[in-house]
């Protein structure tokens, strides 16, 4: 539980992670160098050097203090100063009365706390004014003195230049190993892409590249494509064969009923030979499930009212919904024709009326049908999308049969679109409720 907000944080995509894996290293190293190189080497350097001008800061101020008149201080201090390359001002007109310096100024902080601590008689020191210059007051026996001096003599000058050139070597890698990266991360999202193609029923062009284990990955791919390929084709074949040798006899069966006397037997076996060849049709759709169309851009809209114009045709109440969204999507269009001709036979054929209603948003598409039929128990809804399976106690029977390939057929078409097909209850109409859920 205490892990779950690190990973509800992380990055999902694989570039996300990728860019993750690789700057957080980096800033972490920029870190580590910059606090070491500030508290160690460049406050060590500060140290020294403010050490050094403070020997030569406490001579000129014990020079002035032995002098017996604030003249011959001055007279003692000026040549003094030259020579040590400072500038004295006695006494000082503005004496400095704190120590002051910049916010951002961290050698400074170093540079009053070691004057504070070794030179005697400093009254203040003015880092802030000037940040190129360094003015302080000293008190001696002979009056206040300034002494003004170059910042560089007590801190390194340009002590950014370090992190700055460590700050674009860092960013200059960063984009090369990112371009590095990218080359290496496209040929998992061409694997990716031909996945998601394939598993919405397209079969794109894919070579496999890229790194030995994804190149590994692509071949296994390829080689599953072939086998599932190969396996639909034979199943196509088989059933396509056995429905078309079916229909031989059923002809006959036909024929030899239309020579015969009509009577209630004859018309008993007319509709079983009608039902056998609505059978065998069904077959058929489920064979050719995967060879009806390619993708194109269709809209939805029209796509439903298509259906519903279809079932008014054939005498079935079925109404349009509430269309929401009107953008053209990618859709099998011959492959959506057939699903919802089963859905609103199905739902007909169990209720006397159906509704079909459209909503597009930016994820998905989602085709509804409603009917006022006896719906199906929630328990037994999975059973009811597997092939070949008719559930007599949950529908009525009576109005009609199947070979229970309705709902198998829309299921199977929304996987290849990349969705799902789900059951309900209709809370309008009190019936079963299914849901053709597109990916987009």
């Amino acid at each position: 539980m205490s892990m779950h907000w690190l990973k509800r944080s992380m990055p999902r995509s694989l570039y996300g992670r990728a860019a993750l894996i690789l700057l957080l290293p980096v800033v972490t190293i920029q870190l580590v160098l910059s606090i070491t190189f500030i508290q160690r080497h460049f406050e060590g350097v500060t140290d020294q050097m403010t050490g050094s001008v403070e020997l030569e800061l406490s001579l000129l101020a014990d020079r002035i203090d032995a002098a017996p008149t604030p003249r011959a201080a001055r007279e003692v201090a000026q040549p003094l100063a030259r020579a040590l390359s400072l500038d004295t001002t006695l006494p000082d007109p503005t004496p400095v009365a704190s120590a002051t310096r910049r916010f951002y100024d961290l050698s400074g902080r170093v540079v009053i706390s070691i004057l504070q601590e070794r030179l005697e008689g400093l009254r203040g020191i003015d880092l802030a004014t000037d940040i190129s210059q360094v003015h302080l007051t000293v008190d001696t026996r002979n009056g206040p003195v300034a002494i003004r001096f170059p910042r560089y003599r007590v801190s390194a000058s340009n002590p950014h230049q370090l992190l700055v050139l460590m700050v674009v070597v860092s960013l200059l890698m960063t984009l090369i190993a990112y371009l590095f990266l990218r080359n290496q991360l496209r040929p998992v999202k061409r694997l990716a892409a031909a996945a998601e193609a394939f598993g919405r029923g397209r079969v794109v062009p894919y070579r496999p590249s890229g790194a030995t284990e994804v190149r590994a990955a692509g071949h296994a791919f390829l080689d599953m494509r072939m086998r599932i390929e190969r396996q639909t084709q034979q199943r196509t074949l088989m059933l396509s064969g056995v429905s078309h040798d079916l229909r031989t006899p059923l002809t006959r069966m036909k024929l030899s009923l239309s020579m015969l006397d009509d009577n209630a037997e004859t018309e008993d076996l007319s509709r079983d030979v009608a039902e056998m060849e609505e059978m065998l049709a069904t077959f058929l759709d489920f064979a050719r499930l995967e060879a009806l169309d390619d993708s194109v851009e269709c809209d939805p809209a029209e796509v439903a009212g298509e259906a519903v114009a279809r079932a008014h045709r054939a005498g079935h109440a079925v109404a349009l919904g509430r269309i929401d969204g009107a953008e053209p999507v990618m859709l099998r269009p011959q492959a959506m024709a057939r699903a919802l001709d089963n859905l609103l036979g199905n739902a007909v054929r169990y209720g006397t009326r159906a509704r079909l209603s459209v909503a597009v948003t930016e994820r998905a598409v989602v085709f509804s049908v409603e009917d006022d039929g006896p719906g199906i128990p929630p328990e037994a809804r999975d059973e009811a999308m597997k092939p070949f399976q008719r559930l007599d106690t949950a529908r009525n029977q009576n109005r009609g049969g199947g070979v229970g390939l309705g709902l198998a057929i829309a299921a199977d078409i929304a996987r290849q679109h990349g969705g799902v097909l789900r059951l309900g209850d209709s809370a309008d109409l009190g019936g079963l409720r299914a849901d053709m859920v597109l990916a987009r």
